[in-house]
């Protein structure tokens, strides 16, 4: 195989699809709830764009079975962006899994990947109108 070949997605862009069996219920916990609005919609599908990241919303007659972590936010202050979410309505989810769990929401999480270079992470869950369950990750230095 060429190197050409081996590079073919690794500079491919990537973009999350999320399901959502009610598209206008999901537009407007996305826009009420977390203060994002669409930056385009087509017949079926919403997209966002979170830093540079697009994501999209999609719908869809299957359903999210909210069993993991299927879109992550990374922010600089946690603690912050949970109080906000909150005083929006956002409810977090209480995670009890080996190696951590939430106080107040929040778990402390050693040595998790996403936090790349850091020694770790502080995170929360919670899920959307949909039941895609979504996390918010403040790394750890």
């Amino acid at each position: 195989m060429s190197d050409d070949a081996h590079d073919l997605l690794s500079r491919a862009r990537v973009a999350t699809r999320l399901p959502a069996g009610d598209l206008e219920r999901a537009r407007r916990f996305y826009a009420d709830k977390l203060g994002l609005e669409a930056v385009d919609e087509r017949p079926g599908g919403l997209l966002y764009r979170c830093g540079g990241i697009d994501f999209v919303v999609f719908r869809s007659t299957g359903a999210s079975p909210g069993t993991f972590t299927q879109m992550a936010f990374e922010v600089d202050d946690l603690d912050a962006v949970v109080a906000e979410l909150r005083g929006r309505g956002v409810v977090f989810e209480d995670v009890d899994a080996p190696g951590f769990r939430t106080r107040d929401g929040i778990a402390q999480i050693d040595g998790n990947y996403p936090s790349r270079g850091a020694r770790g992470e502080r995170a929360a869950w919670f899920r959307d109108s949909e039941g895609n369950l979504m996390g918010i990750g403040e790394p750890t230095r």
